[in-house]
């Protein structure tokens, strides 16, 4: 399995951005895509429609993603973006809202606390990969991301 993260642009840049971390330290299991309204990337628009990828997004059309459906992508594409401009490029991408869509099924709540106006319920990028990789069974990773995310994440750090 391989995670891609379609990046704004602008996300790259911010010091809070969470899917560098994943890319650094997940050996190769997580890469970006630059998102690009009117030059769609290709390869993903192939793993789109040849049904080999899934889209995480809170849509009420998306199923949970669970152990069992985990097993039926190859690949799981994430928005990389401040929800607000995660929104913006699901509303402009057609190919987006006709992916299949999964959504994360947990319990608790995010331990991100380095940007504001966080949607209830919502995780940040690297807490999705986590949770991903528990269900794929990848607790090496897990526990390695975990451990990154939460240095990076502590209060007490100045940036």
């Amino acid at each position: 399995m391989k995670i891609f993260l379609l990046t704004h642009e602008r996300e790259i840049k911010r010091k809070s951005n969470t899917g560098n971390i994943a890319i650094k330290s997940s050996n190769g299991l997580v890469e970006r895509i630059i998102w690009d309204r009117v030059n769609p990337n290709r390869r993903l628009l192939e793993m789109i429609e040849s049904h080999t990828a899934t889209l995480l997004y809170p849509n009420l059309d998306a199923k949970p993603l669970t152990e069992l459906s985990i097993a039926n992508f190859n690949n799981v594409i994430i928005i990389d973006a401040t929800w607000q401009e995660s929104r913006k490029i699901y509303n402009s991408s057609p190919y987006l809202k006709s992916s299949h869509k999964v959504t994360l099924d947990v319990k608790n709540a995010s331990n991100y606390h380095l940007r504001r106006n966080q949607p209830k319920g919502g995780l940040c990028t690297i807490e999705c990969i986590i949770e991903i990789l528990k269900l794929n069974g990848n607790s090496q990773l897990v526990k390695s991301l975990t451990d990154e995310f939460s240095s990076f994440n502590d209060p007490n750090k100045i940036r």
